[in-house]
């Protein structure tokens, strides 16, 4: 037994020296601590009533990442249960390559908008996301972010605004938004920390009659209509969270779930897009993978409630990011980034559930938007 494990060990270690030396300079290598197994899931029949829609936006996230992940998680993903598959082109109405404001906005609202625009048009009228048309049919609405409320995708869905970063503004919008469940970071963009006009809008959320949790525990156990705000910032890395992100995922679910008009829920793994620009591969690999994660989870509530439509998609890819060497046995990647901004590449959208199969094919991020609404009835 001694002589196996001493002979397993020069073997790794030659296997080691001979990857390292294979290493082409000036690529970033990465392995995940942490792989895990995917779930098995049988989809709902396709002609079933859509209750509950789901939105799922990886923000940044382009094929050549979701390609990195895989690699990391030994050739298997989440991902991998969509029976559809499908592109989306992301440009705007005023730039080929599109923000997270206009990109996002396109999705919420089925129309294409100007950059830096959150919940506006070009022409600055405001834009109403599926979120009010659900809430106008009776249905709970619900919203789950690892950025701070302040960001873009989540005001793309609560709040009108011309420019992006008039987030005072911004976030003064939540209080009147309507939105059923509200969980992310960014207590300091709730008050004076940031904010210059002596406002605190958490406590204009809870006169307005939101229940706030400042936890994760205040919100595990808190009721409708809440908003759980849960760092100062964004919430902590995928590393150090835990299941943070799962556990706000499956709270909203739980939550919206209880009402009879059935739901519908946007949820964001938002820091995958701040780490490409700080061209972090570990960092943005491990809100991925976090990210592909609570996609299992959420395939798993949506097989079995058997009336829920789970859409995936990003609002644009980041990074310019190039798989140019790895090895999928070891979860090995190496990868190169030509640049810290986002680019044109048109980004992968996946759908399950009943409806599925109105979604494959090449569309413009708009074009997107308005099939998620056509199934909000």
């Amino acid at each position: 037994m001694m002589k196996r494990t001493v002979l397993f060990l020069i073997t790794s270690a030659l296997v080691l020296l001979l990857s390292c030396k294979e290493k082409e300079p000036g690529l970033q290598y990465y392995q995940t601590p942490r792989t895990y197994d995917i779930v098995s899931v049988e989809e709902p029949a396709e002609d079933a009533e859509v209750r509950n829609v789901i939105i799922m936006i990886g923000d940044g996230m382009g094929l050549e990442q979701v390609s990195c992940a895989w690699v990391l998680n030994h050739g298997k993903l989440n991902f991998d249960n969509f029976p559809v598959v499908g592109l989306s082109r992301t440009w705007c109405t005023d730039a080929l390559i599109t923000d997270s404001g206009a990109g996002g906005t396109a999705i919420a609202a089925g129309q294409k908008t100007a950059y830096n625009h959150v919940g506006t048009a070009a022409d600055t009228t405001d834009l109403y996301s599926v979120l009010v048309k659900a809430r106008e049919l009776g249905k709970k609405t619900g919203v789950a972010v690892t950025c701070h409320f302040a960001d873009a995708t989540p005001c793309d869905f609560c709040c009108h605004n011309e420019y992006r970063y008039n987030q005072e503004n911004l976030i003064a919008d939540y209080v009147d938004c309507g939105v059923d469940y509200l969980a992310g970071g960014g207590t300091d963009w709730f008050t004076s920390v940031r904010r210059t006009d002596g406002r605190n809008i958490i406590e204009e959320m809870a006169s307005a009659g939101y229940n706030v949790a400042l936890t994760e525990e205040e919100l595990l156990v808190a009721e409708l209509p809440v908003i759980g705000i849960l760092s100062p910032d964004n919430l902590p890395v995928a590393g150090e969270r835990g299941d943070l992100f799962r556990n706000m995922v499956s709270r909203g679910l739980d939550l919206l779930s209880k009402g009879d008009n059935g739901f519908v829920m946007m949820i964001e793994g938002s820091c995958i897009d701040d780490w490409l620009h700080g061209n972090r591969i570990d960092l943005a690999m491990e809100e991925l993978l976090d990210f592909d994660r609570t996609i299992g989870d959420v395939l798993e509530w949506a097989a079995a409630d058997g009336h829920t439509l789970v859409v995936v998609t990003a609002d644009h890819a980041t990074g310019s990011l190039t798989l140019q060497d790895g090895n999928l046995e070891e979860g090995l990647i190496g990868v190169h980034f030509a640049s810290e901004g986002h680019n044109g590449i048109a980004v992968p959208f996946y759908a399950f559930g009943p409806g599925s199969r109105a979604f494959g094919g090449i569309r413009e991020n708009e074009d997107f938007g308005k099939l998620i609404d056509s199934f909000v009835k």
